[in-house]
């Protein structure tokens, strides 16, 4: 038996009335937990709650908050923006404000009472969108590292396999490999072919398995939501070199936008332009909803138009002024 604990079971438990939370980046959310206590034990003031986050692969977890008494502390990139919701002296629910796109993941609850202690884990789901990404280089040029950057360089994280497996069910078909967040790589099918697996396979995830983080390189698959700030083309009465959209942006107090806050734009709020326009890593896309004939005649989508010669090839440009 283990210390601190009756033969009829934990005398202290904690439950979270919810296993999933859903929000959106900047946006607050509570995280439930609360205790559940045998009535004979009698609360304690050295009572310790402590919040941590599990990382993807789950080999370690990362402090967010912890509560003794009237100490609290909180750590990294959360200080300052989680609290306890304290509404009774069973309730252990933290709060996160502002809510960031690294905030995505698994929490876990965990509540010390003397000898007896119990542990729940709540995940905190974003609304968002996901997307496929390769650089200027070319495909499979990225190793694990290179495309946490590239992603972080598009107002973007690197997707979950979950998030993947959502945008799978809701039609997403690529045939490239990319990473995900937990260091596999893995692409999405919905209409099997020869060159993507097989076109007697079934539609799925196709999955390669773990690869190494330093020396396999393929695409990845980003994740974004929603931005406080404004996507817009840009109204110019020329079409423009990559350094003159650069400028143009500037000079209308935005900056040039990036792939993911196009992406955002499309998905989120339904922006629909068919002009193609240059983006900050040098593609130039738009961003279609409402298909029609001369833009993407059959679905809905980001259109691609590749890495165009940054000196010599005119295009519009796609803006993005934060709020500040």
């Amino acid at each position: 038996m283990e210390a601190g604990r009756k033969k009829d079971g934990p005398r202290l438990t904690l439950v979270a009335e919810q296993s999933k939370v859903v929000s959106r980046r900047g946006g607050n959310v509570t995280l439930p937990c609360k205790i559940q206590r045998d009535q004979s034990l009698a609360p304690s003031r050295k009572m310790r709650i402590k919040w941590t986050k599990l990382t993807s692969d789950y080999l370690k977890e990362v402090d967010v908050f912890v509560a003794m008494d009237y100490n609290k502390k909180s750590f990294g990139s959360f200080h300052g923006r989680v609290h306890l919701q304290s509404s009774s002296p069973v309730d252990c629910s933290l709060v996160i404000t502002d809510i960031t796109l690294e905030d995505y993941g698994k929490y876990k609850c965990e509540v010390i009472d003397g000898l007896e202690d119990g542990t729940v884990v709540v995940s905190l789901d974003l609304e968002g969108v996901i997307f496929p990404y390769f650089p200027r280089l070319g495909r499979y040029n990225l190793n694990f590292y290179d495309a946490e950057r590239a992603c972080r360089d598009q107002d973007a994280i690197v997707a979950s396999f979950d998030q993947l497996y959502d945008a799978w069910r809701g039609g997403m078909d690529w045939c490239n490999a990319g990473w995900l967040s937990d260091g596999t790589v893995q692409y999405p099918i919905t209409t099997p072919r020869e060159p993507c697996g097989g076109k007697d396979t079934t539609p799925g995830i196709r999955n390669y398995g773990v690869r190494d983080k330093d020396k396999s390189h393929y695409d990845v698959f980003c994740f974004t939501s929603y931005h406080t700030g404004r996507f817009y083309y840009l109204i110019h009465p020329s079409k423009l070199t990559y350094d003159e959209a650069v400028r143009a942006c500037q000079k209308d107090g935005a900056q040039i936008a990036k792939v993911g806050q196009m992406f955002a734009a499309w998905k989120l709020l339904g922006y629909d332009r068919c002009d193609a326009g240059w983006l900050a890593d040098g593609s130039v896309r738009y961003p279609i909803s409402r298909p029609r004939r001369r833009c993407s005649p059959t679905e809905a989508a980001v259109r691609f138009s590749g890495f165009p010669d940054k000196k010599h090839k005119l295009y519009g440009v796609y803006c993005f002024k934060g709020n500040n």
